[in-house]
């Protein structure tokens, strides 16, 4: 058995938080999600998800109400979590109350605990659902269960064909519609006709939010349907098959699965497509240059012309950056003129493209970069687009390097373009190698930037990087107050301050040149500014 305490470790820190925990070391029997007001559900040793709960009230009554049917603990996400009257009627109850991280999907919740019930293992972050392994499609059956209980209701989860990819349990509820679509792997067309004239395909292709659908005259029961999206690309819906409306709480739920279903129709699709999977293992080979790099660039049909390698980071913002770098797997590999190929690693994704114009070139792909690819990701996951230099296909791993030396400046920050090029970067890539081969040699702690880091640290000024921005735009501060979000004059009064504070003289070229590459090499070693 497990017990409480062991339960939360297990999904870890990124999803769960104990609040109060008099029962931490009591043994979970189930997981079961309450309705508001209505406990009848919750046993002994129970771990409650408070999924319809939305006011204080309600977490009161549902804590008490779950001390008094001896369940072990019961979720619920802040701020209800905290309320100290929730609190003091956990203590008092004697029951556990455990912190749901905000912005978690609850079926992402119950399909996790459900998976440290069982002893299965549990992904090293738990902010992203357990990855596909051998078992194919298998996840995608669990995660409809975990989404059935969501909603309470059986669920099926179709791509955009309607045809059924995984589907839950408890489908004997169902109607004979549902049974004939999943005994035909599908839809059956007089079904499809039936939703198609009530305009729900349509409402599935415009909207993101859940649509419910009433009972049909032939007696089909009512269906609630959230469309899958990743990328802006329909990959699918899931249809549960309710009794009747179903309360927001639920709905909203319900909803919120939909980013986890897509991220998962996004693995599964790049699992079972078994060409795009072989074409990646050859292009990893041409990027490393390993031994059979020849054979693969044959049977990738790679021309003898130059080519250059163009890494794209999808960088993590709202937690589904992996979905997002798929979404953009995808929109590649379809075609943009012709297919690009196509490996990623280390969580990068490399395109290998001919550096030539007309379809497939590498101008094609970069006009279609800057015109389409952030309708691809949010603008908090805006991606990092850098390409190596144009060179024969033996030379692939230099061109890799290149790229990924470009895609180390936009990291850092030190360029801002939509689409970083290698050779129009020349001079930043100039200072940055200079600045990191003289990293180590101790630069730092010459000349008067140790008495500015001193204070800086001190008194919380921002004299290094006012410095800095004065040398990228010299004589030019309405631009360097600008890169710092300040106005001018608190550019020039910090100028005037620093100045005082060391005794430099800016006039000098070569002083300038020293600082510039003392400064740039503590933005390039990040362990170099202390």
């Amino acid at each position: 058995m497990v017990d409480v305490q062991a339960l939360v470790e297990r999904v870890g820190p990124t999803l769960l938080r104990p609040v109060t925990s008099p029962q931490a070391r009591r043994d979970v029997a189930d997981v079961v999600i309450a309705e508001p007001d209505d406990p009848r559900g919750v046993a002994t040793g129970d771990v409650v998800l408070g999924v319809g709960i939305t006011t204080e009230r309600q977490a009161v009554e549902l804590t008490e109400a779950c001390g008094e049917h001896g369940a072990a603990a019961v979720l619920l996400k802040p701020p209800l979590c905290t309320a100290e009257a929730v609190c003091q009627a956990a203590e008092r109850h004697w029951v556990g109350l455990v912190e749901v991280r905000g912005g978690t999907a609850w079926a992402q919740l119950v399909w996790l605990l459900r998976a440290a019930l069982a002893g299965t293992e549990v992904p090293d972050s738990a902010s992203e659902p357990p990855r596909l392994g051998s078992s194919g499609s298998g996840d995608l059956f669990r995660l409809a269960d975990a989404v059935a209980e969501m909603v309470d209701a059986p669920v099926t989860i179709e791509d955009a064909h309607s045809r059924v990819l995984a589907y839950s349990a408890r489908q004997d509820l169902a109607d004979p519609a549902r049974i004939s679509t999943i005994m035909g792997r599908g839809q059956p067309e007089d079904v499809l006709a039936k939703f198609r004239a009530r305009g729900t395909f349509r409402q599935l292709t415009k909207g993101g939010s859940a649509i419910y659908v009433p009972e049909q005259p032939d007696g089909t029961l009512p269906r609630l349907v959230v469309p899958i999206r990743m990328g802006g690309e329909l990959l699918g819906s899931m249809w549960a098959v309710v009794t009747g409306e179903v309360s927001e709480q639920r709905a909203s739920a319900f909803a919120d699965t939909a980013a986890l279903v897509a991220l998962q129709l996004l693995r599964h699709r790049m699992l079972t497509d078994s060409e795009r999977q072989r074409s990646a293992r050859l292009v990893r080979l041409l990027l490393e240059g390993a031994e059979g790099w020849r054979s693969a660039a044959n049977e990738l049909g790679v021309r003898a012309e130059p080519h250059r390698v163009v890494a794209i980071d999808v960088r993590a913002g709202d937690g589904m950056d992996e979905g997002h770098r798929l979404a953009v797997w995808e929109w590649i590999t379809r075609g943009v003129g012709h297919r690009p190929l196509v490996a990623e690693s280390g969580g990068v994704l490399y395109a290998v493209v001919p550096d030539r114009t007309g379809p497939g070139g590498w101008p094609a792909l970069r006009e279609a970069l800057l015109a389409h690819i952030h309708e691809l990701v949010p603008e908090t996951s805006r991606p990092l687009v850098a390409a190596g230099t144009a060179v024969a296909v033996a030379e692939l791993p230099t061109s890799r390097g290149g790229a990924d030396e470009v895609l180390g400046l936009l990291r850092a920050g030190l360029v801002d373009r939509e689409v970083a090029v290698y050779e129009d970067l020349w001079h930043p890539l100039v200072l940055t190698r200079m600045a990191g081969a003289s990293a180590d040699a101790g630069i730092g702690d010459l000349g008067p930037l140790g008495v500015l880091r001193e204070h800086d640290r001190n008194h919380g000024t921002e004299y290094l990087n006012t410095l800095y921005s004065w040398l990228r735009h010299p004589g030019d501060p309405r631009t360097a107050s600008r890169e710092l979000r300040v106005h001018p004059n608190t550019f020039r009064y910090r100028m005037k301050r620093l100045n005082d504070l060391v005794d430099v003289d800016l006039d000098d070229a070569e002083v300038r040149a020293a600082l510039l590459v003392q400064l740039l090499s503590e933005l390039w070693n990040p362990h170099g500014r202390s």
